[in-house]
């Protein structure tokens, strides 16, 4: 129930401005997101890489209605990775760009160009670029724009959300060699007859999508930070003989941090995922929505305020 009130509070305007100008969201949203603008984010990718871990940057923004924040976003991607490189940050640090937020919902064509752009930005910064998928309406489009982009950036990885039905055949199709694809268990409000509705269904659906990757040629990156789920994905690393340099773990800022420098500290290969930027609240939303962990988080920084 309460993912279900967060989940419907990630489209709400107006509870977006009483969110964001109530003082104790300051210090939900430090938790998070990194910072407000590229120095913040190399800051917070330098301390994560000095303690092994690998990143993805994300420039938090999406449904971009106009041309020009789509191109301003673009830039911004294009500034990242020169300041990455030039910093000595990459390969550690890669990106993870949402379509949307380069005009997807405006014009296909555009959202490709740009996305084109970045990949060219990050080659020649010596990293690679990750394609985050969003609700269940711009799947398809998702995975088109990324066969476009793999013809010249093989690299470009994709994202795959378990509580999605269609998903095992994807992984099927995406699961051959060379291919990065990170498993997810899915963020937004979808209706059950593309979606799992049940937390139990959503695990069963992950695990049989992560056989399916882990069985293949393909590169898996196991984003979760459910320990049952990590537990398993240990086990299928075994089963199929795959080395720790061979997939890799990936989990959010600021959430199990602990967990993330166990996995280190163990040989695994870990990456945060580490957003930053100005609009920060559908993504804290889905992240409350996610993790009964972090709702009891936001409730306590609530209850500081009395």
């Amino acid at each position: 129930m309460l993912r279900s009130v967060f989940l419907a509070a990630a489209a709400s305007s107006k509870l977006e401005r009483l969110v964001e100008s109530a003082p104790v969201s300051k210090g939900i949203v430090r938790r998070f997101v990194a910072g407000s603008g590229i120095d913040d984010a190399l800051s917070a990718t330098r301390a994560l890489a000095d303690d092994g871990l690998g990143i993805s940057l994300d420039y938090l923004g999406e449904d971009t209605l106009t041309a020009e924040q789509a191109l301003a976003t673009k830039e911004q991607y294009v500034t990242l990775l020169s300041r990455l490189s030039g910093a000595g940050l990459t390969p550690a640090a890669e990106v993870s760009v949402k379509l949307s937020a380069l005009g997807q919902k405006v014009d296909d064509r555009m959202a490709y160009d740009y996305a084109q752009q970045i990949c060219v930005a990050a080659s020649a910064a010596g990293t690679t670029v990750t394609l985050d998928m969003e609700d269940h309406t711009t799947t398809d489009s998702t995975l088109e724009i990324l066969a476009e982009l793999r013809k010249d950036h093989p690299s470009t990885g994709a994202v795959l959300q378990a509580y999605l039905r269609r998903t095992e055949g994807d992984c099927r199709e995406l699961a051959n060699a060379g291919s990065r694809v990170r498993l997810c268990k899915g963020a937004y409000a979808e209706p059950e007859s593309v979606a799992y509705q049940s937390a139990l269904d959503v695990d069963k659906s992950y695990v049989r999508c992560l056989n399916i990757l882990m069985s293949g040629e393909g590169y898996p990156m196991v984003a979760t930070h459910d320990p049952r789920l990590i537990a398993i994905a240990e086990d299928r690393a075994r089963w199929f003989d795959r080395d720790p340099s061979e997939y890799e773990f990936q989990m959010l800022y600021g959430v199990r941090p602990e967990e993330q420098a166990r996995l280190a500290g163990n040989g695994h290969s870990v990456r945060v995922y580490v957003p930053f930027g100005d609009q920060w609240y559908g993504y804290l939303m889905r992240r409350l929505a996610e993790r009964p962990a972090n709702l009891a988080f936001f409730g306590r920084a609530l209850a500081s305020r009395k």
